[in-house]
């Protein structure tokens, strides 16, 4: 709080020192495309706030590299943190706007609708349960501005704009430009490569170009490890299980005096925690070609490839279930190799006949998600067990075809269009040892074999045959949407959208908007609408449930995550997945009291039913009967979908922006601040479950939804620009978030904290800049986790609030042609 104290003080000192400067090298920018058709609008026009980034200018001097990343430092209400041996989670980092779940909020490129991962998030992290859009998918390089829609607009979009809407803009300029970055952390770890370089060129005739850009990158891993108190050699799992005092103290001497026989330390032993490496490339393009005035095709895509290695939990030498003695002497720590490749390109043509504006387009995205298991061993088939084995892959696959007609009729705007869009979802099988367990014999185990040790790839389990699906849905939507506009003083928005989903049915949906400036450059706003988000096929069909002997070791038995559609989820009750509703407010007000200062305040409340969520275990006598569930198909728990709860938010945005002339310089300062609420107001689980709700869907899943981000997070930046030097001090606020640690830990607060990034860079020549600088330049951590929350002493941090990364130095090299 004294660095945030001593910033704000600053900023009070420098407004009254400085001089009002014309409008130029805003963090922030005016000029908006998203939530609207062919209409021109600032952002203070616009009857729902809208944030321009423009991501050249806020690259070039800020210590992050992706647009996640960016966007976490300079919008308050975008949260994105990295997560630690959470299997993919950590090669993919979800992303909420507004206290919502990943995917609440729409993605666009470009102005359209941009796929999904394929990935679900079900490791207990930041978005349980949810798929949301990888946006470190598209090169920094490509992007020219985000811009960033914070309310709901189903009823514009369709479904998933509940929170929001986030809309990156491809460049489309000419000249080229080059970009190579090398960071490192404090601890010596995490090093950074980044090169990237986009070339764009005029295309044909007047107002046509094409713009490429290609981008590699390199982020290695970091290691936040610490010795732990879990039995190394011994039977105790951990030295507190041991007895007394005297004979945890044996215990531990015990595994001491092991260590020093085969000449290692205790570090030997730590598990691999911190940030994933990636390694990551990308190819992007834009262009468009004009034929005439009113006659123009378009198109933009581009691939990426992203390899990940993460780490899952060590497997302990005590674990002799789980370890291969011969092949792991001192146990091991499995690495989950990724290949994520991602593509995407949309194509079409744009025609003015008496100033009726037709858009056609087709747009199509896959992304596919391969596991690799290195470093592990598949135990029951003891020392002929392979090291490294393919999992499987799960990918997602969305073409949508668009249709928007817009035309300008006096003060009017009208538009309406539509919509067909086709989805595909695949999960495939992964290697027969990845999945299999196996007798003495080597033959798979059956009821009454005799084994020696877990079956599948430790670690990860691979996706089997019984997991491998294919599956689609189609949808078609009609829309139609007036504006008006009253010497920009009155502005009036109304929406409305109706949709039919191949798998769940209708959606109708409407927003209203208004903004009213009563005297020049002030002006109060105001919107409300309805809003849907359909079950994504992830949610749907995902599975990954394994054989496996049964805890009582007397039978197979089928554990893991089940489909929707399973009769598992069938006879405990469990309804097959609909739309999650929604229903948005806000309120707010703009103003512009002296030239170059901006304000903008709104609230907003978010009710949203029906929420689909994944729930823990969940053991039930009519899962293992025979009688029900028919012979050889027991299953002794299962994780299941269920659109089980409704939800609350409420919460407020302010936006401060001042550009000025101070001294022979250029000053802008930038404060931003939101404050989010989520409440869990009902739940709807099925009745007479055979475990009871508080095991699974307990405190700890409450607490992802409504404490483990925080619920206040502001940034001030300043930026400085004289001569050939330029200067970013940006103070970002994490306010507390809360971590429970059921059922085996306790209720942790975790304190806020304020976290400093500085830059300063200098142009060598017009051409050529050089910036060096860090990210939380004072090392701030969360605080460190209570013990019973930690495994042990496994976890020192939880990935939390600016996560586990600590000071990060850099320096860049921009080139401009």
């Amino acid at each position: 709080m004294k660095k945030l104290s001593t910033a704000v003080l600053l900023l009070g000192a420098i407004l009254v020192a400085a001089q009002e400067s014309e409008e130029k090298g805003k963090q922030i920018e005016d000029i908006i495309i998203v939530g609207n058709r062919n209409v021109k609008r600032t952002k203070l026009e616009t009857p729902v706030p809208v944030d321009v980034i423009n991501i050249d200018k806020i690259q070039r001097s800020s210590p992050q590299m992706t647009a996640q990343d960016l966007l976490n430092y300079v919008i308050p209400s975008f949260n994105a943190v990295r997560q630690s041996a959470s299997d993919g989670t950590e090669h993919i980092d979800p992303v909420t706007l507004r206290g919502m779940g990943p995917d609440q909020v729409l993605v666009l490129l470009n102005g359209k609708r941009r796929h999904s991962t394929s990935l679900v998030n079900y490791q207990n992290t930041v978005g349980n349960g949810s798929v949301g859009t990888d946006l470190s998918t598209i090169p920094v390089i490509a992007i020219d501005r985000i811009e960033v829609l914070r309310d709901g607009a189903a009823a514009q979009y369709g479904s998933d704009a509940i929170a929001g809407v986030i809309n990156i803009i491809l460049k489309k300029n000419a000249g080229a430009s080059a970009s190579l970055t090398y960071g490192l952390t404090g601890r010596n770890d995490g090093d950074t490569y980044q090169a990237g370089v986009n070339y764009g060129a005029s295309l044909g005739k007047k107002d046509g170009y094409i713009n490429l850009s290609l981008q590699l990158s390199h982020r290695g891993k970091t290691t936040r490890t610490q010795n732990h108190d879990l039995d190394i050699f011994g039977d105790n799992f951990a030295y507190e299980f041991a007895g007394d005092a005297e004979a945890v103290k044996a215990a531990r001497a015990a595994d001491d005096a092991e260590i020093a026989k085969r000449g290692l330390t205790r570090d030997d032993f730590n598990f691999q925690i911190g940030d994933a490496q990636i390694r990551q490339g990308q190819l992007f393009f834009n262009s468009e070609y004009p034929f005439n005035d009113n006659f123009k095709l378009y198109s933009f895509g581009g691939f990426s490839i992203k390899e990940g290695n993460g780490f899952g939990f060590r497997r302990l030498p005590s674990e002799k279930s789980n370890v291969v003695s011969s092949l792991y002497p001192n146990g091991f720590q499995a690495i989950l190799a990724s290949q994520v490749y991602d593509v995407s390109y949309a194509v079409g043509a744009k025609y003015n006949v008496n100033d009726w504006f037709f858009d056609l387009s087709n747009t199509f995205g896959n992304n596919t998600f391969n596991y690799n298991v290195n470093n592990t061993n598949n135990a029951s088939l003891g020392a002929k067990s392979p090291t490294r084995f393919y999992a499987g892959a799960h990918s997602f696959l969305q073409n949508t075809i668009n249709l928007d007609v817009s035309k300008n009729i006096n003060r009017f705007n009208i538009a309406f269009g539509g919509e067909f869009r086709f989805e595909q979802y695949q999960i495939k099988a992964g290697d027969e040892a990845s999945y299999t367990q196996y007798d003495i014999n080597g033959n798979v185990a059956t009821e009454g074999s005799t084994v020696l040790g877990a079956g599948g790839s430790q670690s990860f389990i691979g996706f089997s045959p019984n997991n491998a699906l294919k599956n689609d849905r189609h949808s078609t939507a009609v829309y139609a949407d007036v504006s008006y506009d009253l010497d920009k003083k009155l502005n009036i928005d109304a929406a409305a959208r109706f949709e039919n989903y191949s798998d769940f049915g209708n959606t109708l949906n409407g927003k209203l908007a208004v903004r009213y400036e009563f005297v020049k450059n002030y002006a109060v706003r105001a919107a409300v609408g309805t809003g849907f988000r359909a079950p994504s096929l992830q949610q749907q069909y995902f599975n990954n449930s394994y054989a496996d002997i049964s805890t009582s070791g007397e039978k197979i038995v089928t554990k893991g995550i089940f489909s929707n559609d399973s009769k598992a989820a069938e006879i405990l009750g469990f309804d097959k997945l609909k739309q999650e509703t929604s229903v948005n407010g806000s309120a707010g007000f703009t103003l512009k009291p002296v030239k170059g200062l901006l304000i903008t305040v709104d609230g907003y409340i978010i009710k949203v039913k029906d929420r689909i969520v994944i729930t823990g275990n969940i053991t039930d006598p009519r899962l293992s009967d025979p009688a029900v569930v028919g012979q050889g198909n027991e299953v002794e728990s299962g994780r299941f979908f269920a659109n089980a709860i409704d939800t609350e938010t409420k919460g407020v945005d302010v936006v401060v922006t001042y550009d000025w002339i101070l001294g022979k310089g250029k000053l802008n300062i930038n404060l931003a601040g939101n404050y989010t609420e989520t409440k869990i107001t009902d739940f709807h689980f099925p009745e007479n479950l055979g475990t009871p709700q508080e095991q699974f869907f307990g405190p700890d899943q409450i607490n992802i939804i409504e404490t483990l981000s925080p619920k206040t997070k502001a940034s001030l930046g300043l930026n400085y620009g004289i001569g050939k030097f330029s200067f970013l001090v940006r103070n970002t606020y994490f306010g507390k978030v809360i971590r429970d640690g059921y059922p085996f830990g306790d209720v942790q607060e975790f304190s806020p904290k304020v976290v400093t990034d500085i830059s300063v860079g200098y142009d060598i020549t017009k051409s050529i800049n050089f910036t060096v600088g860090a990210n939380n330049v004072f090392d701030v951590f969360p605080d460190r986790q209570i013990y019973k929350n930690s495994y042990y002493g496994v976890f020192k941090y939880a990935p939390v609030q600016m996560g586990t990364l600590g000071n990060y130095f850099f320096g860049r090299v921009n080139f401009n042609f």
